[in-house]
């Protein structure tokens, strides 16, 4: 220890035998109240606690507003045993700004954030602040697991608050989105908002894919009890809160501290394991039983002292192979042949079984790409534990297909059909999410064929179709608008789409498609049973017509689900349907009030004894151009 040292106040140790005992095997369920910055009182002097894991470090000391950031002041004292690093000074209250000052084996002296700061300062220096931790979120008994059912329905609005809308050029705050998208995300009756990631970045970017905060809501948008007021907000509008979490990448190189500016050790030293080519950022070492602690503790840490529904977790498929996105030399096989990193596998497995027991109806998502196997079977069965899979091979064939000129869509008939084969292999969400829409990838009004009406048919056809399909829903903002502009994260929706009819009538749409969705079963209840879904004539690409009945339980909970893929109406087509009796015409893409052509029924059609595509009953349509009809039995409301 340095001669210029001050000894701490209190000896009396803040982490206990049980702590240390935990953080050495990787076991403590809450290690976000022992490590970091704690306000508290030892031996009867009010002060903060702070401690850090840092086990390659020569020496750790805090530095903060209360020392004149000066490294001698108060050096922290090793618990080899678990190799933290801790000490406690009085008279610290909450509003501190504080850093670790580490000293490495080769003696550099380098500062370092607290990767357990729980408040961040806005600006460059994201030095921690101290803050006593959030209260325990409760929620009724069975509201997040009712909701969050398997056969609950879910549409989900995903947006990234920065640029959903802004006064002044300045993006909202968090009590002001309370007021204001959480309102509007329930009135166009989706049941979950997923929020990119609110964790605090490394710097004033975009997206917050990498974090050098997990646990500290991000400070442009307001304090952490300001977050904690948003959800409780959704909450009460019947919104379930999805956060996007990225325990995968993490910046490779912050602006004052070397590597990684975070105190802890959490890269691999394996560089096969530690780096993402693409984003040029490195992997958590999950290896270590001490870094699947911290992330694990952290997913509990959003539910309990936050109050969120689930995690839609990102960059699954770079966790679970060894740098995916090299190739050739730029990869080495793992020590047994294969290429999977067993360490992210495990601690994918420990994080679903983790929250399963301590977080019941909680649920996690992942974004993943590859043919992986079992993504949402049990951990018990082989599987990751994950409730839902993100079907990306869903949205870039459908994707494809709605590009394309009709002419050439009858020898693509298989991008509509072909997920039908794989729809039950997992629980998926059919995901259309900003990651199709940035990049020059364009919007997704921009990927539709035709002429300016056309596209907007194409799109409504499209959430017509996806909302009709076996999946859970998720929608990127600015999508309900037909925004015609890439999304632009340094700006705001385009509101002043709405003045115009046509565009504000596909946000009609997206509202009616969720509200149908929620009130019949038979297009939710049975997402995951291929009973729950039958074609009805998928042998028809010559005219560019397929169709299906979803099924819930009984007869009385089916939909007959007809779509026509080219810009000319049909008029007299002839559509075998599962009942006799009258069919109500609950949607139709192509109604005035959606900004289409007009081309409807009556409201009702009924069914005749006429034996037709495998069925004994049918009825005769007119099918509107680039339009799909939803008919459910009975005579409606």
């Amino acid at each position: 220890m340095s001669q210029d040292a001050v000894i701490p106040f209190c000896n009396e140790p803040w982490l206990g035998e049980a702590d240390v005992w935990l953080l050495r095997e990787g076991r403590h369920l809450r290690p976000w109240e022992k490590l970091g910055a704690h306000p508290c009182t030892l031996g009867g002097r009010a002060g903060t606690a702070f401690a850090v894991w840092a086990p390659d470090a020569r020496q750790v000391s805090v530095v903060g507003d209360f020392n004149r950031w000066d490294a001698r002041q108060h050096v922290m004292q090793h618990r080899v045993e678990c190799g933290a690093w801790e000490v406690f000074v009085p008279d610290v209250r909450e509003g501190a700004r504080y850093k670790f000052s580490v000293q490495a084996l080769d003696g550099q002296h380098v500062l370092k954030t607290d990767p357990y700061a729980l408040h961040s300062e806005r600006g460059a220096g994201r030095a921690g602040i101290v803050m006593n931790l959030p209260e325990f979120a409760l929620r009724p008994t069975g509201q997040r697991a009712t909701a969050n059912a398997l056969t609950a329905p879910m549409a989900i609005y995903e947006v990234h608050v920065g640029s959903w809308r802004r006064a002044h050029g300045v993006s909202l705050d968090w009590d002001a989105l309370a007021r204001t998208l959480v309102p509007y995300v329930a009135a166009l009756g989706f049941t979950h908002i997923e929020l990119m990631p609110v964790s605090e970045p490394p710097c004033h970017g975009p997206w917050g894919c990498q974090s050098t905060g997990l646990y500290a809501p991000m400070a442009r948008y307001g304090t952490p009890d300001a977050f904690r007021r948003f959800v409780t907000a959704a909450h009460d509008a019947g919104l379930q809160v999805l956060l996007d979490w990225v325990p995968a990448p993490f910046p490779a190189r912050a602006q004052d501290s070397g590597p990684f500016e975070s105190a802890m050790p959490l890269e691999a030293l394996d560089p096969c394991d530690a780096c993402q080519c693409n984003w040029m950022a490195l992997i958590h070492n999950c290896k270590r039983v001490e870094v699947r602690n911290f992330l694990v503790g952290n997913a509990l840490f959003w539910v309990e002292c936050y109050g969120v529904d689930g995690l839609r977790v990102d960059a699954v498929t770079s966790m679970l192979y060894r740098d995916p996105s090299c190739s050739g030399s730029e990869w080495v096989s793992h020590y047994d042949g294969v290429r999977e990193n067993h360490g992210a596998i495990e601690f994918l497995r420990e994080l679903n079984r983790m929250l399963g027991q301590e977080a019941p109806g909680t649920i996690t998502v992942a974004e993943e790409s590859s043919a992986y196997p079992g993504v949402t079977a049990p951990p018990g069965a082989g599987g990751l534990g994950f409730h839902h899979k993100w079907n990306l091979g869903w949205m870039h064939d459908t994707l494809t297909y709605f590009s394309m000129d009709p002419v050439h869509r009858p020898q693509h008939h298989d991008r509509i059909t072909f997920a039908l084969i794989y729809a039950y292999s997992e629980r998926f969400v059919l995901a259309l999410s900003h990651d199709e829409v940035v990049q020059g990838k364009g919007s997704l009004y921009s990927k539709m064929w035709g002429a300016p009406w056309q596209k907007r048919a194409n799109l409504r056809a499209l959430y017509a179709l996806m909302y009709a399909h076996p999946g859970r829903k998720l929608l990127f903002m600015g999508s309900e608008l037909a925004q015609v502009r890439e999304w632009n994260h340094d700006g705001e929706l385009d509101w002043s789409l709405l003045d115009n009819p046509d565009h504000a009538g596909v946000q009609r749409l997206v509202r009616d498609l969720n509200h149908l969705y929620r009130s019949h079963a038979a297009l939710h209840a049975r997402d995951d049973e291929p009973e729950g879904f039958g074609w009805i004539d998928v042998q028809d690409p010559s005219r560019l017509v397929f169709s299906f009945v979803r099924h819930g339980f009984g007869t009385a909970q089916q939909m007959v689900v007809v779509c026509n893929m080219t810009p000319v109406a049909r008029q007299g087509y002839r559509l075998g349907v599962p009942q006799l009796g009258v069919w109500t015409e609950v949607m139709n893409t192509d109604a005035v009030g959606y900004g289409g052509s007009g081309v409807a029924h009556a409201g009702t059609v009924v069914s005749e004894r006429v034996s037709w595509q495998g069925y004994a009953a049918s009825v005769v349509l007119t099918l509107p151009p680039l339009g799909v009809l939803w008919l459910a039995p009975g005579a409606g409301p």
